[in-house]
């Protein structure tokens, strides 16, 4: 997948876990991909480990897993930081 299709799924799939789990995380289009990017990464690693297969270009299944893996990440980043 090229870089252009890893900003839009990260953008799409940042911006869809954010409004999903709504806190107070950091904001702005720059974290919102790089949230999306690395829940794509960790989706797609996931699913691939699984056998669904990873995250394979703009399509839905890929954002679901883009969308999953920046849940799971957005998790991770609240339980790190602890409470507030």
């Amino acid at each position: 997948m090229g870089l252009l299709s890893w900003i839009v799924v990260g953008l799409l799939a940042g911006a869809i876990a954010k409004m999903l789990l709504p806190g107070k995380d950091p904001k702005g289009c720059l974290v919102t991909m790089g949230i999306g990017i690395a829940g794509a990464l960790i989706g797609g690693f996931l699913a691939t480990r699984m056998g669904y297969g990873g995250v394979t270009g703009v399509n839905f299944g890929s954002l679901v897993t883009a969308v999953l893996g920046a849940i799971l990440f957005l998790l991770l980043l609240r339980a790190l930081r602890g409470p507030r």
